[in-house]
């Protein structure tokens, strides 16, 4: 069992809060039963798993899959636990992954989503996790949002975050040109837009760009859109939370869809 804060394997685990060194390793955190549940059970790839005894001995099936899917295995001390933990209680589990092994995004979806500078983790988490329920095909990211891999951002997905293909876009521009060229037509959204978001044909094969919280999207990228639509809110309401936006969108092309 490993008892010491000074452990090597500690110290280097504990490093992973931070995002520069998430990008140095190319590993991420798992933390807590369900995220290492679903890992587990999409066979997600498993590095090293933390356990304290009295976790191993509330979950023993999880542990035994767990040990055997992770290439190393350590019982540790809740206090070395929560020292490598970003949440405050954590439940006597954190495993370590390597980054690159999610979903790939098809080349031309049904029904993609595109987010551009998102910054709060909350955010692209809920995001994240309504796509999945949505049936989204693939989410796009810009390079200058928050981390995907950010502790916060995975535990908001509630597991969705390795059942959605997903990806990090150097250039979203050119990506946007191929799509249309594809077919493929692209919304932006935008709060001074003519067209309200449920009088778009959402049957087509479609895009959705959503934007920073604060300033929406850039005007480089909504120029580039298809089309242009809003959400209607009542005056004197600055905005919709856009993980609020994305679920409202996308959940009217699936009511469009199923109604055919």
């Amino acid at each position: 069992m490993l008892t010491s804060l000074q452990n090597p394997l500690i110290k280097q685990i504990r490093k992973l809060s931070q995002a520069k060194e998430r990008r140095s390793q190319q590993r991420f955190l798992l933390e807590g039963t369900h995220l290492l549940e679903v890992a587990c059970s999409v066979n997600y790839p498993i590095e090293v798993v933390c356990y304290t005894p009295q976790w191993q001995a509330r979950y023993p099936q999880l542990w035994q899959q767990a040990v055997a899917q992770a290439q190393r295995a350590e019982a540790v001390t809740p206090d070395v636990l929560k020292s490598i933990a970003t949440t405050v209680n954590p439940d006597g589990v954190i495993a370590t992954a390597r980054q690159g092994a999610v979903k790939p995004c098809p080349a031309n979806p049904d029904l993609g989503l595109v987010l551009e500078t998102i910054q709060d983790p909350g955010n692209l988490g809920s995001i994240i996790r309504t796509a999945a329920a949505a049936n989204v095909d693939g989410l796009w990211l810009s390079e200058d949002s928050v981390d995907l891999a950010h502790p916060k951002v995975l535990r908001s997905t509630a597991g969705q975050w390795f059942k959605l293909p997903m990806q990090i876009s150097s250039d979203l521009s050119q990506q946007m040109s191929q799509w249309q060229q594809s077919g493929i037509q692209v919304l932006a959204t935008a709060a001074d837009a003519q067209q309200n978001y449920w009088n778009c044909d959402l049957r087509l094969p479609t895009v959705l760009l959503l934007g920073n919280e604060g300033g929406g999207l850039s005007p480089q990228m909504a120029n580039l859109a298809t089309d242009v639509i809003k959400i209607p809110i009542q005056p004197g309401v600055e905005s919709l939370n856009v993980a609020i936006a994305a679920a409202v969108i996308l959940f009217e092309a699936q009511r469009q869809r199923q109604s055919g």
